[in-house]
């Protein structure tokens, strides 16, 4: 049992849940089970004062498209902000750039970030826009307001922008709660090692979000009997 709180305190945070990122969409980047998540964030966020969300929105003519001559997870060369070719995904107005059925609707996150729109730029983490991380997309800002101490992590893929979401979230100072009920891997390999970095990094992982207690909120200092 982990205990965190109070809820006060605590934020969930859903990211890039797309069904471009399930097998769903098979032309895509098809997690396995990546489809099956949603009860799992819906069941973290009941924890948190404030659930945040992120997506890719991705254009079709972007410079880390895989083609035949440049397949899929082979280097961008030239691109500071792109490294690795992948096949097109997340691109707006299609099925694969929606939320996963059962989540909320964007409007009603308290904090929602689309990153990956320029073609030249293809983001993991939704605290920055840039590789190089100079470049805030608001996540940590908005936390910090809210004085938000401790943030569970969910969403596609455990061992890409949700490895380097939380990274970034601890780099950051928060501490951070990844659910694995909520969260898949692209492959066993790569999720496996993804979790020895986030531990490393101070990360704390559960199975299922009932393995975490929120504390009772403190009473006022002038409350009495």
């Amino acid at each position: 049992m982990v205990t965190i709180g109070p809820k006060s305190s605590v934020a969930a945070f859903d990211v890039d849940a797309q069904n471009c990122f399930t097998p769903l969409c098979p032309a895509e980047l098809p997690v396995p089970e990546g489809h099956e998540i949603t009860d799992a964030l819906n069941n973290q966020a009941r924890l948190a004062q404030f659930r945040l969300g992120s997506k890719d929105a991705h254009p079709e003519n972007a410079v880390w498209a895989a083609t035949q001559q440049r397949p899929q997870l082979s280097p961008v060369i030239g691109f500071e902000n792109s490294d690795l070719h992948w096949n097109i995904h997340a691109v707006p107005g299609t099925y694969g750039f929606e939320l996963l059925e059962g989540l909320p609707a964007v409007t009603e996150y308290d904090f929602f970030v689309w990153k990956g729109i320029e073609p030249d730029i293809h983001p993991y983490g939704a605290c920055f826009h840039d590789h190089a991380e100079k470049r805030s997309t608001g996540v940590v800002e908005f936390l910090e307001s809210k004085d938000v101490k401790t943030v569970v992590v969910g969403g596609l893929a455990l061992d890409y922008c949700v490895k380097v979401t939380v990274l970034q979230l601890l780099q950051s100072g928060f501490r951070v709660i990844v659910n694995l009920a909520a969260t898949r891997a692209l492959s066993v390999d790569t999720g496996h090692e993804a979790r020895k970095e986030m531990e490393a990094a101070g990360a704390v992982f559960v199975t299922n979000s009932d393995e975490i207690k929120v504390m009772d909120e403190p009473c006022p200092s002038n409350w009495s009997h």
